[in-house]
């Protein structure tokens, strides 16, 4: 939702330099759906299926993504990098299904630096996300929110962000800032075999030489200069 491609770079330079140390370590608590994937994740993810997301939810969820990362010279679309598969595998695996959460109320509104405070666990809140949205879409411009074009869809999103659009039975503004926006984030930045960030093209976009671990003493030889291996970066399956 960014307007200004230059400040779509600022916007991803950004989240990624702040977030990308702690989102791949965070990663592995991914859906064991990752399958082949893992397995090989130079290739495209096996046959791009979805595993949490019905038909109608994988429609919206694509539509999303492309408004929130348009193809331009900068990235493919947002589909075409895979957010929306590893949006998908996040939602079919143990963060999905609320592993380690507590699920058992009694549910109060609390401060928001307390998390979610919902019977849902993220995979549930988000599909009741996606058929709230959609319901207000139809009601008010006529179309689901994947039927509208771009600038309809990007104006839907900034006044969920902004509390312009809500919903009787479902906080849409902690849907988008507390589920769908860190999970896009996280599918720019994890590694690639995970589904998102294919072929690592945000990681090209910021020069960030993919796995850490292997590169202990290159931040010390190459801190304040250019990486140069960081036109291809290194993905953990790269090393499996």
């Amino acid at each position: 939702m960014v307007d200004k491609r230059t400040d779509r770079r600022n916007f991803l330079l950004q989240a990624g330099l702040a977030g990308v140390a702690s989102v791949v370590p965070a990663v592995p608590a991914a859906s064991a759906a990752v399958g082949t994937a893992a397995a090989n994740p130079a290739a495209k993810p096996a046959a791009d299926t979805y595993h949490s997301l019905g038909p109608d939810e994988a429609a919206f969820i694509e539509a999303l993504v492309n408004v929130m990362c348009p193809a331009d010279e900068l990235s493919p679309s947002g589909v075409d990098c895979g957010l929306a598969i590893y949006i998908d595998r996040q939602l079919a695996g143990p963060y999905g299904k609320g592993d380690g959460r507590y699920q058992r109320g009694p549910y109060r509104h609390g401060k928001p630096q307390l998390g979610l405070q919902l019977p849902l666990t993220p995979e549930q809140f988000c599909k009741a996300g996606i058929a709230a949205v959609d319901a207000a879409c139809v009601r008010d411009r006529g179309a689901p929110f994947a039927a509208l074009k771009n600038a309809e869809a990007d104006a839907v999103l900034s006044d969920i962000a902004g509390g312009r659009v809500t919903d009787e039975r479902l906080p849409l503004a902690s849907w988008f800032d507390d589920i769908v926006y860190p999970l896009f984030i996280e599918a720019c930045f994890a590694d690639p075999m995970y589904g998102g960030n294919r072929n690592a093209v945000f990681w090209k976009m910021i020069g960030y030489p993919g796995l850490p671990a292997n590169h202990a003493l290159d931040m010390v030889r190459y801190r304040g200069k250019p990486y140069p291996g960081a036109g291809s970066p290194k993905s953990i399956g790269d090393f499996s």
